[in-house]
């Protein structure tokens, strides 16, 4: 049943180096609602492709006290914003909790390539999604099933253009925003330049014939950006070597001699961090150079119809790897863990015994995301940009983000301790999780093994 739309007043923070962002607006705007933008940056002037912007140029610490002020002149009822945790969206949602206005977090989507997250609250360790199988279920039984066909594709192109414009803009227009605080992990330039010396690079792929080689057992990493905000917010790891330590470690003392590792590096990686050369140091140290193997391409899809097991730290490789029945882990914070779905032992016991996966269940965890934090859609392609704006404006003004019964209070994730203190070797102790709590005001949540 659809409910009755109510006028709004929508903030506007930080979004996709995209004109989904205006659009996304006017749509409000042609419904009756009020929007508010606020620029933080050159580039968001750039797409913001509408009158009425405001600029704001102070500090980090003073933005708290604007936001409030600009909450109760204007009336603001929701706060949109693209990427959870920067600085700007992180102290808005602490101060959003105290206010009763909403905060909805937008991001690519889990059911990728043409999704878009749309979550109220929070994503990964901050998600309300439950992380109950039987909760799962129930919401999956409630909503349309979902149409999984591509519809809405782009090309590597469009978003890379866009990325580099946005950053660079950031980047070159800091005289503009002085006192911006962009909280990357590399500058623009320290970020692109090596893209120019990895290029002159001779590409690591699987030895010829490995896939087809019946008798091979493996298992893939699936390595995430160091700059991912997933790994600095939503993982115990300061840096991916401290993860790619742990993995070895334990498959060098606990993996069937038979069995092999393939460190697979995130395709829009830039090289700077050299993860070849850091696997081929924890190859020497744990003597394992002839059972791991590190490559920097190779299709994800045929390596995962081969593979025994896929590791991962939160990235939705971990979904994809699920949707093909394979065993996986998690190591950090994901809104796919859960009994059931990944592997919930230990890390030692996961090369031994991989936890199969729920066919059923990961049926019901898809159609049940698609239904209530997930919109089909597109930042790029026109029609997938119509397509989400529409569904997320229908959403956001009849209160339907996360619904049907898909808010849980507080977020289950900080209760649970798998992939943090419960992996062997794992970072201890998990500082993320109780400041977290902290943050939100929420218990600190139990750290037990």
């Amino acid at each position: 049943m659809t409910l009755q739309a109510r006028e709004k007043t929508v903030l506007f923070l930080q979004g996709p180096p995209s004109v989904f962002w205006s659009e996304f607006a006017k749509a409000f705007e042609a419904q009756g609602s009020k929007t508010l933008r606020v620029n933080f940056t050159l580039g968001d002037r750039l797409f913001w492709r509408k009158r009425g912007g405001l600029n704001y140029r102070g500090t980090l610490t003073s933005w708290p006290h604007y936001l409030k002020r600009l909450i109760e002149k204007h009336g603001v009822t929701d706060i949109v914003y693209y990427a959870d945790r920067l600085p700007y969206h992180r102290e808005a949602a602490r101060l959003a909790a105290t206010m009763d206005v909403q905060c909805h977090a937008v991001e690519w989507g889990y059911l990728r390539p043409d999704w878009i997250t749309l979550e109220r609250g929070g994503m990964g360790r901050f998600s309300h999604f439950p992380n109950d199988p039987a909760r799962i279920r129930e919401i999956a039984a409630k909503v349309e099933p979902a149409n999984l066909m591509v519809q809405y594709p782009h090309t590597f192109d469009q978003e890379a253009f866009n990325e580099v414009v946005y950053n660079l803009l950031n980047f070159f227009g800091r005289p503009f925003y002085p006192l911006y605080t962009a909280d990357k992990y590399y500058s623009a330039l320290v970020d692109y330049l090596p893209w120019l010396l990895k290029f002159g690079r001779k590409a690591k792929a699987l030895p010829e014939g490995f896939l087809e080689d019946h008798d091979q057992d493996f298992f893939v990493v699936a390595l995430q950006l160091q700059s991912d905000y997933q790994i600095r917010a939503n993982s115990p790891y300061r840096h991916l070597r401290e993860m790619m330590r742990q993995v070895v470690s334990s498959f060098a003392r606990h993996a069937p001699k038979s069995s092999r590792l393939v460190f697979k590096q995130h395709p829009l990686d830039n090289g700077l961090e050299r993860w070849d050369k850091v696997v081929k140091a924890l190859c020497r140290e744990f003597g394992m150079e002839d059972r791991v193997i590190f490559i920097d391409e190779g299709n994800l899809h045929d390596m995962l119809e081969h593979a025994k097991g896929v590791v991962v730290v939160n990235s939705t490789v971990g979904l994809h790897s699920l949707r093909a029945l394979k065993p996986t882990i998690v190591l950090g914070a994901a809104v796919f863990d859960m009994p059931g779905l990944t592997h919930q032992g230990r890390l030692e016991d996961f090369w031994l015994r991989p936890q199969p996966v729920d066919p059923q269940l990961i049926s019901d965890l898809v159609h049940a995301m698609a239904g209530t934090i997930q919109v089909k859609g597109d930042f790029f392609n026109s029609e997938g940009r119509k397509a989400a704006i529409d569904a997320m404006v229908a959403r956001i003004t009849e209160d339907r983000v996360n619904e049907p019964d898909a808010f849980m209070t507080p977020p289950p994730r900080f209760s649970s301790p798998k992939g943090i203190v419960a992996v062997a070797d794992a970072v201890s102790p998990p500082e993320w999780e109780g400041e977290a709590a902290a943050e939100l005001g929420y218990a600190r949540a139990g750290t037990s093994s």
